[in-house]
């Protein structure tokens, strides 16, 4: 209820402040939103998108019903303001399905709450909740503008998503079409919207894209699908690395659902290393993106104890039959590596074509081996869209998924076997 009310809050807030000014509609473009200008040079932008979906899954050794499931997945509202001088900016953004790309933390609505600060020319200090520069490529761009309907497994394993703390990015120009985009990032390094304690120490990372052909059209870089059509190649080459002081969950994503203590009872954390590489290719309606990501853990010798669910305390690190406190903690991060590469085309008519593959391979110790979430290697899909106009506004997706498994098990825990069919039809409606 709490979060209800701040949001409905905020909403209230930016309202009375459009009220309080002359305002007037600058543009509104289909799937792009609403500019609003005041006679003071403040401006303010509103979009808005829904995701109603449908996914059916089933597993090939036939002991198991196909599991249906309906969802609204994605519907959310943003709005970006920006003051007379340009020097100040900020951005709200919120998902009012209560869960958006956080799957283990259902009742998050706050997405984006970000304030900006452009310090110097083509510099940037930001300080809030925003989607963080060291995950993958993927996250850096907009779910409405993605070619298939969901992200990928990759994203899935090792992304954090949304992080709260200080982000700097800028731009360099390196050539006479060429530009550098380096990024800084400083954040709790729990994830998002952190309510509770927030344990462990910081997270450091950064990142280094390269554009040797000028920079994307219409913010392309951060939009997968080329509904622009690109009449140059544009090509975005980068790199990302953190490591996290004290990870309190399997990857950084939350806070507290992991903990472990010393002898003297003190919150001990392992430390999480990530590090990944990347591109986005775009020309003429085709795109092509591949990713990179390898992660890492060290465990801290002085961890004896262990917290379980309930609360209690337990002493016992068993792995297999053996006693072991740095494999037992491994064993529950998502450690390992993997890869993603995809592309697509779009056609005049607005028809899209895509295919992704993605593989993960887990490390001997990795939460990626959990048989009833994960162990299953390899992802083959493929993809067919209509773009109902020549923008992101509106697009009915469906898509098809072959999932290669490894021993696995159902939802419930039960060894099933077999591989994996995931059917997805998706329909996005901007503002």
């Amino acid at each position: 209820m709490k979060k209800r009310i701040y949001i409905f809050t905020c909403f209230f807030l930016a309202s009375f402040c459009v009220r309080a000014q002359e305002v007037k509609i600058d543009t509104y473009s289909f799937g792009e939103g609403i500019n609003l200008s005041s006679k003071e040079g403040h401006r303010l932008k509103i979009n808005s998108y829904i995701q109603p979906t449908f996914e059916s899954k089933f597993n090939t050794a036939g002991d198991e019903d196909s599991q249906n499931r309906f969802r609204m997945r994605r519907a959310r509202v943003r709005i970006d303001g920006e003051t007379a001088n340009k020097k100040f900016s900020y951005r709200f953004q919120f998902d009012l399905t209560g869960n958006g790309e956080f799957e283990e933390q259902n009742g998050q609505f706050l997405n984006d709450a970000v304030v900006t600060y452009a310090f110097k020319k083509n510099w940037n200090l930001s300080f809030g909740q925003r989607a963080t520069y060291t995950d993958n490529r993927e996250l850096l761009m907009l779910s409405n503008t993605l070619q298939l309907v969901d992200r990928s497994r990759l994203t899935s394993a090792f992304a954090s998503i949304r992080e709260f703390g200080f982000f700097i990015d800028g731009r360099i120009k390196a050539g006479r079409t060429s530009y550098i985009k380096p990024y800084f990032v400083v954040t709790n390094g729990d994830g998002g919207n952190v309510m509770n304690n927030d344990y462990g120490g910081l997270k450091i990372g950064g990142r280094v894209d390269f554009l040797p052909f000028g920079l994307f059209t219409n913010m392309g870089q951060f939009r997968q699908g080329d509904i622009v059509r690109e009449l140059t190649p544009k090509l975005v080459i980068g790199a990302n690395f953190s490591h996290n002081y004290g990870v309190s969950s399997r990857r950084g994503r939350e806070s507290g659902a992991i903990l472990y203590l010393n002898d003297f009872n003190k919150v001990v954390l392992p430390n999480f290393t990530k590090f990944g590489a990347d591109f986005l290719f775009k020309y003429k309606g085709f795109s092509m993106v591949g990713e990179f990501v390898k992660t890492a853990a060290s465990v801290p010798e002085e961890i004896t104890k262990r917290v379980r669910e309930d609360g209690s305390i337990a002493t016992t690190f068993l792995v297999g039959t053996v006693d072991n406190v740095e494999n037992y903690v491994k064993n529950r991060m998502m450690l390992g590596l993997g890869y993603n590469i995809q592309m697509g085309y779009i056609f005049k008519s607005g028809f899209s074509i895509d295919a992704r593959y993605t593989h993960l391979k887990p490390d001997e110790f990795s939460f990626l081996n959990n048989a009833t979430f994960y162990s299953r290697p390899n992802h083959f899909t493929i993809g067919l869209s209509k773009y109902l106009d020549r923008n992101y506004g509106a697009k009915i997706q469906t898509d098809f998924t072959f999932v290669q498994g490894k021993d696995i098990n159902n939802n419930s825990g039960v060894f099933i076997g077999g591989n994996e069919f995931v059917g997805r039809i998706m329909l996005t409606i901007a503002l």
